[in-house]
């Protein structure tokens, strides 16, 4: 009898039958509320009627148009669409099927366009499974352990996480900056660095945004050393984090983009941006994939950034977000478990610490699990598993978050009863 692998573990015991707007309907005939969004992706919800008829519309004319073999209007209507919401000058796109690739393609734009081999990355950074971009995360060991030696030219600077450090937010920053500055002096010299990647929140590695101190002093020493900025937008972009892009928090630009996860509402497509002098410095044949711009996704994806822009969703995550954050710290508020509520729009979270400040995993897990069976989907993130996420779709409303706070506050009561 064949299986998943036993290392596919589901976060909850749901059997998802069908999905609609921010809910899944389970094999049990149970609802369930989704604030996972197939962790971040269905941006404009489960099966958003605008973005099923684009696909099914797109499925009877054209499934695979191999955009290395022949172009198709799927995907010159979303470079078009996209050029209306990505940050000014970046104006040449390449398209993938995930972040990982993504991610991969942004790395090698920038060795070859300096032709310098090194990239740094932040601490707490996610940026895929494949074996560049594991060698690019340092989220948690789970995604670099046991395949090593990972690709060299990686080194690995501070990210302000200020609470992990116990310190306030400038103290962090002013750390971060400086070790940063330390490691081009003593790791990576400026001539041998490429680029520093980052991620305008931190995702799987906890949920903590970055802040316009630190992410404009990258920018200032990128220009100063001729290093190149790559924002990771997987999880951030696409209206979010309240803002269309998570950067736009920060009044900081990219030189290269990255997208992915909520572009086209859970069909695979990722892609980089960048000036088109910077993308002309790729070497010829190093871009390309055989799915890469899948007409159906690219079909969807054009329908996805319609919707949000149609339907105001931008606008809506920033206030449901504050509506979320507002709930979430009047319930940490009742209980020493919730050492920390943070985020930015719809992607939040809480973490768990013990009462001498340890990450508590186990209630971390209790309270996860507790929210299933309240009827509310949850995931976990951080390096020790005890932060809690929030990330429901871009069109939830007053109800269904004051619905999802309801069950969250029943389950962190469940949870911390046998603390």
């Amino acid at each position: 009898m064949t299986r998943l692998s036993e290392h596919l573990r589901q976060a909850t015991p749901v059997i998802a039958e069908r999905g609609e707007g921010v809910h899944l309907y389970g094999t049990d005939g149970r609802r369930y509320l989704d604030f996972t969004a197939g962790i971040g992706v269905t941006s404009t919800g489960h099966c958003h009627p605008r973005v099923v008829a684009a696909a099914q519309e797109q499925v009877a004319t054209l499934i695979h148009g191999q955009y290395t073999t022949v172009l198709h209007r799927p995907l010159q209507r979303l470079v078009e669409k996209l050029g209306s919401v990505l940050p000014e000058g970046l104006d040449s796109l390449f398209f993938a099927n995930s972040g990982s690739e993504a991610v991969e393609a942004a790395m090698r734009l920038a060795r070859q366009a300096t032709g310098r081999p090194n990239i740094v990355v932040a601490h707490g950074g996610f940026h895929g499974r494949t074996v560049a971009a594991a060698s690019l995360t340092t989220s948690g060991t789970k995604i670099r352990t046991g395949f090593g030696p990972l690709m060299a030219g990686v080194a690995i600077t501070p990210f302000p996480n200020a609470y992990h450090y116990g310190w306030d937010e400038d103290t962090a920053t002013r750390f971060a900056l400086r070790e940063f500055d330390h490691l081009l002096q003593t790791v990576s010299d400026p001539d041998d660095t490429a680029a520093i990647l980052v991620e305008p929140v931190l995702g799987e590695g906890g949920y903590v945004p970055a802040n316009s101190a630190f992410l404009q002093g990258l920018r200032e020493r990128a220009d100063r050393h001729g290093i190149l900025l790559i924002l990771d937008e997987v999880q951030t972009g696409v209206g979010r984090t309240g803002r269309f892009w998570g950067h736009d928090h920060f009044g900081v630009r990219p030189d290269i983009l990255i997208t992915a996860k909520g572009l086209a509402s859970g069909f695979p497509l990722s892609g980089i941006a960048a000036p088109e002098a910077l993308m002309h410095k790729a070497r010829p044949g190093s871009q390309g994939g055989t799915y890469g711009g899948n007409a159906v996704a690219c079909a969807a994806a054009v329908a996805t950034l319609e919707v949000v822009e149609e339907e105001g969703l931008v606008a809506n995550a920033a206030a449901m977000g504050a509506r979320l954050r507002s709930g979430l710290e009047d319930i940490a508020a009742k209980t020493e478990a919730i050492g920390d509520v943070r985020g930015l729009g719809l992607m939040l979270a809480s973490e768990f610490t013990s009462p001498d400040g340890e990450p508590d995993a186990a209630t971390a897990v209790r309270a996860q699990q507790a929210a299933a069976d309240e009827g509310l989907l949850l995931l976990l993130c951080g390096p020790w598993g005890n932060v809690v996420r929030m990330i429901p779709a871009l069109i939830v409303d007053e109800g269904q978050i004051d619905d999802g706070l309801r069950a969250w506050a029943a389950a962190v009561e469940i949870a911390t009863v046998t603390r």
